[in-house]
């Protein structure tokens, strides 16, 4: 039953983020209410709160993060954590279909062109250097408070806004092969000659 509840709950979560940035992409993010994302998904503004604490949550929640997580941490315990994360995140995007990819990639659009989400952004970057921290910290053995586990960290998040930055309206097998080919280039140590 939980199984269940829980599929609905996302389900639930998906339509709301999905009219959100419809909206966002017709109106302008600024222009549109909560009220507004609520009755295009048909529910209450407060169902709306209990799925999303305020508007630009439904910008800024990335719904791929839980799934990298989880085929990252599935990787064989003997990859580097660089290598995991590459595959974990070639996997994850090949489960995209084209339209989901159109809705990630209009996600990524507004939070880097509207100034009031860049702030909140800047948090989640933070947010991920701890989380990526964590999770090679866990897949070697050592502290994530380790600087060069965090160095990685920094790194890997800095590598991915590039890939966002120079793929971001490409079709997704060419993004894909620009992840791919970010994380080989941080495999090398990031050489510049």
């Amino acid at each position: 039953m939980s199984g269940l509840r829980e599929r609905k709950k996302a389900k639930t979560r998906a339509a709301i983020q999905e009219h959100a940035l419809r909206l966002f992409r017709d109106q302008g993010y600024a222009e549109t209410t909560v009220q507004e994302i609520a009755a295009a998904a048909e529910v209450s503004p407060a169902t709306f709160f209990r799925y999303f604490p305020t508007k630009e949550d439904t910008v800024v929640l990335d719904r791929l993060d839980p799934v990298i997580i989880d085929l990252f941490r599935k990787q064989p315990s003997e990859l580097h954590p660089t290598e995991a994360l590459r595959v974990a995140l070639r996997q994850s995007l090949d489960t995209l279909t084209p339209q989901e990819w159109e809705l990630e990639s209009e996600r990524q659009r507004l939070v880097m062109n509207a100034p009031e989400l860049r702030v909140r952004m800047l948090d989640q970057l933070y947010e991920g250097i701890d989380l990526l921290a964590r999770l090679a910290a866990e897949r070697i053995g050592r502290s994530p408070d380790d600087f060069a586990i965090r160095a990685w960290a920094g790194a890997v998040v800095g590598v991915v806004m590039a890939t966002y930055e120079a793929a971001l309206d490409a079709p997704l097998q060419d993004y894909v092969a620009t992840v791919d080919h970010a994380f080989e280039l941080l495999a090398e140590g990031l050489p510049l000659t």
